[in-house]
């Protein structure tokens, strides 16, 4: 059976998803890809609470110019990073959400540990 590339990635994160849980001590930390931007969020999954998020469509306001490139998966980490130490988050679980643990989510992983999050 021939799945598309995006049916693949979901397929993945489902697996991905059995074994990955946010928990109050450890949320977890996804991150989301688009052709334009790159998300990343912080969920408690035992409550459903999004506890913090970044994205270059938010600081593209600030900066001009972030897209969805490697300066722009790097500034949401440190971004991701900045926002966790505010809520004195230290320690989560990585979701890469069924990408690649490959280029700009690795970029985002790499900064948020440069941020000060553990995972």
């Amino acid at each position: 059976m021939n799945f598309t590339k995006n049916e693949s990635r979901k397929r993945r994160k489902i697996r991905i998803r059995k074994k990955v849980n946010g928990t109050p001590a450890r949320p977890r930390l996804v991150v989301y890809r688009s052709n334009l931007h790159i998300y990343a969020q912080i969920v408690n999954d035992m409550s459903g609470a999004v506890l913090a998020s970044a994205s270059t469509l938010s600081l593209s306001r600030g900066e001009p110019g972030l897209g969805c490139n490697m300066a722009g998966a790097e500034r949401v980490g440190k971004e991701i990073a900045r926002l966790a130490g505010e809520k004195s988050i230290t320690r989560v679980v990585f979701d890469r959400n069924g990408y690649l643990y490959h280029g700009r989510v690795k970029a985002v992983a790499d900064s948020a540990r440069e941020g000060g999050l553990e995972f």
